[in-house]
């Protein structure tokens, strides 16, 4: 099982930003307004913020609009940033990786490694849990997450399916060797039998761009239309697999790390929608106040939606409190996980709204 501990790893500060472009799915015109009650109603999302389209703002101008404040804030010396990890789904070339593009940006210096990981909505666990191994080891002294995606880009407008559901958002999450800092837990995993329900299947290596059919849009149901190189959702399979897996992975890691539910300050659940993480609050057995939402104002921002969410919902107490966190992505691959983390008193960034 990959259950695990990671110590020496303090996590410093989070900053978040979106684009400035808001739209409000009440003017949502592709559907009727009956439509539109119910899908607010049972997602929660109301309004979004999204790039203004392709080759404008991508994921690493957001994610450097995020590191850049973050570092400026902390004082931080950027020769001494060991590390840098760019998680998303929305990479800005097939190759080279945006990593090494970002630490140039950033101006971080040439000893500074930096990688990609290519994860959706279980980005921020698994990414977390793989910096914080590498600044573990005592090596690296301070080290960058930035995680974030661009995912309206790939939902079209007669798809009531996507199109309301996706917004866009990115983060920088700052981390420290500190030999003192409380132990970070994992619990990590993933079901591949399952990577058709939510899949863009042309544009990659397996199929590639084909000039008559990738960019076409076809009907697939009412109110359903979509190309190849859109994103393609099951909604029945998703929310069957999240209220399976999601609550059974959170008590695992309890139980491995000797913790009740009750010692949780605030469980941090991935923005899919309303109705799913309402079900998971309630199988878990948690008040309400303790888990916070940002997806009525900002959507479902795929692998940012968890740091996001702690920088616009929680800054006042992860600022001034020690807070127990116990934080949980899951979807795309599939893939899902959770993390138990101890901060006292990080930076957290005001929410950027590029200009």
């Amino acid at each position: 099982m990959a259950i695990f501990t990671v110590p020496n790893v303090r996590l410093t500060g989070l900053a978040g930003a979106v684009p400035k472009k808001e739209i409000s799915n009440w003017d949502y015109d592709w559907i009727t307004m009956e439509e539109r009650e119910l899908f607010i109603k049972q997602t929660g999302i109301e309004k979004r913020r999204v790039v203004e389209g392709p080759g404008k703002t991508t994921t690493s101008d957001l994610c450097f609009l995020a590191a850049e404040k973050l570092m400026d804030e902390l004082n931080w010396d950027r020769s001494e940033v060991d590390c840098l990890i760019f998680a998303s789904q929305s990479r800005d070339y097939i190759l080279p990786q945006t990593s090494t593009i970002l630490q140039d940006r950033l101006g971080l210096p040439k000893t500074c490694m930096s990688f990609d990981i290519g994860l959706g909505c279980s980005a921020y666990v698994y990414s977390l849990s793989t910096i914080a191994t590498h600044v573990s080891m005592g090596k690296f002294k301070k080290a960058l997450l930035l995680v974030g995606d661009t995912s309206s880009l790939s939902t079209p407008y007669r798809d009531k399916s996507s199109y309301p559901l996706f917004g866009d958002a990115a983060t920088a999450t700052a981390l420290e060797y500190d030999e003192n800092a409380a132990d970070m837990h994992f619990n990590l995993q993933s079901d591949g039998s399952g990577w058709e329900a939510i899949v863009i299947p042309d544009a990659g290596a397996r199929n590639h761009f084909n000039m008559e059919t990738s960019f076409k849009e076809v009907k697939v149901s009412d109110g359903i239309y979509r190309s190849p190189t859109n994103v393609h959702l099951d909604g029945i399979k998703i929310f069957n697999f999240s209220l399976m897996e999601v609550s059974k992975n959170i008590k695992k890691l309890l139980k491995h790390i000797d913790k009740s539910i009750d010692e949780v300050d605030y469980l941090v659940l991935h923005q899919a929608n309303k109705m799913i993480n309402e079900v998971i609050r309630k199988k878990m057995k948690v008040a309400p106040e303790k888990v916070p939402y940002s997806l009525d104002k900002l959507g479902n921002t795929s692998c940012a939606t968890i740091p996001v969410t702690m920088v616009t919902q929680m800054s006042d107490v992860l600022k001034s409190n020690k807070v127990n966190s116990l934080i949980c992505g899951f979807g795309v691959g599939l893939s899902w996980g959770s993390a138990w983390i101890e901060t006292e008193g990080i930076h957290v960034s005001d929410l950027i709204i590029e200009e």
